[in-house]
């Protein structure tokens, strides 16, 4: 597909009804969650980050465009970046960060309102300012904006800030938001109704399943950074019990041999 035509089906994606957004941290698992049927992929900060042997949040723009040129090329999905914060203080910087992923091939790009550098969630004025900038840069590549207000990460069980938050963003350009951390259905289903654009809900573990959330009304469901750390807790597993035991457990995970093949072929 065309760049245009990833950005034009990620739209009718949310349109459409709820999917499954699953979160690859390098082009191998791209191809591998592509070959295994799903519509879209999202990249992850923090998957990123670990794949690189750093911390999530410390990577540098140059190392995510890159990553994004990666993964676009390695499959013919659509593909939404978390951009954490765009790496900018300033609207200006917010926009050129937004128009380099768009280059790169993504068909998506989020901006969040956390400011690791600050320590703080930004403030509500700031915040707005910076999602209406990146929206109009997307608006100009036809990328999907999603806006992240990261509240529930950082300790603030505030439902109605954050919803509040939300609709600004709405109301800025973001044609899709998020708050990361979400897993009460009735508190989903509030914000659902309250900003009147798709929700993504991120999946965690012993929360909501993808059936629950779609009956709330969410549109998108990602995974953020589980699968990464599953494959990392896999690797970690399966060396520990080389080093207890000698040897490889029968149940060491392992791809299935016709999903491998459609995935890891010769370009």
């Amino acid at each position: 597909m065309t760049a245009t035509a990833r950005r034009d089906r990620l739209r009718d994606l949310h349109r459409e009804g709820t999917f499954v957004i699953p979160n690859p941290f390098d082009r191998g698992s791209a191809r591998l969650l592509a070959a295994m049927g799903f519509a879209a992929l999202a990249t992850t900060s923090a998957g990123l980050a670990n794949s690189r042997g750093r911390a999530d949040m410390s990577i540098t723009r140059d190392v995510l465009v890159d990553h994004v040129t990666d993964l676009a090329a390695g499959t013919e999905l659509p593909l939404h970046v978390d951009a954490q914060r765009c790496f900018a203080d300033g609207p200006d910087g917010v926009a050129e960060t937004v128009g380099l992923l768009a280059d790169a091939g993504a068909a998506g790009v989020s901006i969040e309102d956390w400011n690791p550098g600050a320590d703080r969630i930004e403030p509500f004025d700031v915040a707005v300012a910076r999602v209406a900038a990146a929206a109009t840069s997307a608006g100009e590549h036809g990328l999907v904006l999603t806006a992240r207000c990261e509240n529930l990460l950082h300790g603030v069980d505030d439902l109605d800030d954050t919803t509040a938050r939300l609709v600004a963003y709405r109301d800025a350009g973001a044609e899709v938001v998020y708050a990361p951390g979400l897993v009460d259905l009735d508190a989903i289903g509030t914000v659902v109704t309250e900003v009147g654009v798709p929700v993504n809900v991120l999946l965690l573990p012993g929360g909501p399943t993808v059936a629950d959330l779609a009956g709330a009304g969410v549109r998108r469901v990602s995974l953020g950074s589980n699968l990464s750390n599953a494959a990392y807790g896999a690797v970690a597993a399966a060396a520990q019990t080389v080093l207890a035991s000698g040897g490889l457990g029968a149940t060491t995970p392992s791809v299935p041999a016709d999903v491998a093949a459609r995935a890891f072929t010769a370009e």
